[in-house]
């Protein structure tokens, strides 16, 4: 296994190389020679890069190399990676940097062992924008015949152990009236779009949207893009908004979908994107277990932040890793030295608990 100074200069290194969402080529040519370098066989997907050691079960550590752009108000270069008093400064960093290496620094652990699960590491492209890295290594490795056991997804979660998390559906309303002056709508009887929408919006405020899940809470609906109108004197012949619900597996889109359909009585409903449906793990599955083992005292939560967790579908997984979620994305983003030393630990010991546990009782996997 490689030794902490090691595991910090890789974090330093992956952070320093640029890899914006659709640019993480460079990178991944980086870290696909360091693999090649310590013996083992990367498999090249567009820019994601996936080994895998061992037989028998497949435990996959997923993370991503893609960062969002800078945001505005850096006081540093961003990508000029400065540490002081143990804060590693750097854009993306924290998000997912920091599980990016404290992963690799993990398998290390155990690439000249002789496993007894298959141990898979993927370091996916394009998390931040459209989540296509993660879908395609889910489906070379269903081409291998090898679907995961479980999972583990690298985001900064303190450590803490996210076991379900919110799903993202987007609606739209469209509402339609009767364009014409203003000051002859109400002797013209004229529909005004806008109303119309208000009406439905209030609707909506008081639509009951299931129940509260355990771990995410409710299900909310925000509406967050409004147009209407062409002029200031002309009534609008057409009105829009959009919906941004986030959901849990206490209510299905579907359900929801239909529900909201059928309370609505001046607008028609459009469906903007569904894809991205809400999931959890049984607390008692292994992986979780394995990561109590591994982390002990660690909080079980759901998490509200989307993630490539969403395209596990129903396979038992976890979303843990070192830094905090409230750094990603800020200026002048950090993460600890010393939470990327835990978090190749956590990774370590979960790999290992998550074998005994196996190991005791094969039919779980």
């Amino acid at each position: 296994m490689i030794g902490d100074p090691e595991l910090l200069a890789l974090h330093r290194e992956v952070t320093s190389i640029a890899s914006v969402s659709g640019e993480e080529a460079a990178l991944a040519d980086r870290l696909e020679a360091w693999m090649a370098a310590r013996g083992w066989t990367p498999r090249r997907i567009g820019n994601s890069l996936l080994v895998l050691l061992g037989r028998g079960p497949l435990l996959l550590l997923d993370t991503h190399l893609d960062t969002v752009p800078p945001a505005a108000g850096w006081t540093r270069d961003p990508l000029a990676v400065t540490v002081e008093n143990g804060r590693v400064y750097g854009l993306g960093a924290n998000d997912a940097k920091a599980s990016v290496a404290a992963m690799l620094g993990a398998v290390t652990a155990f690439e000249s062992e002789t496993l007894d699960i298959t141990l898979g590491l993927a370091l996916v492209e394009a998390e931040e924008t459209r989540g296509t890295g993660t879908e395609a290594v889910l489906a070379e490795l269903e081409r291998q015949g090898r679907r995961p056991a479980a999972a583990v997804v690298g985001e900064p979660t303190g450590l803490e152990v996210a076991v379900a998390q919110k799903g993202l559906l987007i609606l739209e309303l469209r509402a339609h009236g009767d364009t014409c002056h203003a000051a002859h709508a109400r002797t013209l009887g004229a529909r005004n779009a806008i109303r119309g929408l208000a009406r439905d919006l209030a609707v909506l405020d008081r639509l009951e949207l299931g129940p509260e899940h355990p771990f995410l809470g409710p299900t909310t609906c925000e509406p967050t893009l409004i147009e209407g109108g062409t002029a200031r004197n002309v009534l609008p012949g057409e009105a829009s908004v959009v919906l941004d619900l986030r959901t849990t597996p206490a209510v299905g889109h579907d359900a929801l979908i239909a529900r909201i359909g059928e309370a609505l009585r001046d607008s028609e409903l459009v469906v903007v994107s569904r894809r991205l449906e809400p999931r959890e793990t049984d607390p008692e599955a292994p992986v979780v277990r394995a990561a109590l083992r591994a982390r002990p005292g660690a909080r079980v939560y759901g998490s509200t932040t989307m993630s490539d967790l969403v395209f596990l579908g129903d396979i038992p997984a976890v979303k843990c890793g070192p830094g905090q979620s409230e750094r990603s994305h800020t200026p002048d983003e950090f993460v600890l030295e010393r939470e990327i030393v835990e978090g190749r630990h956590f990774y370590v010991e979960h790999i290992r608990h998550y074998r005994e546990l196996l190991a005791a009782d094969p039919a779980t996997a």
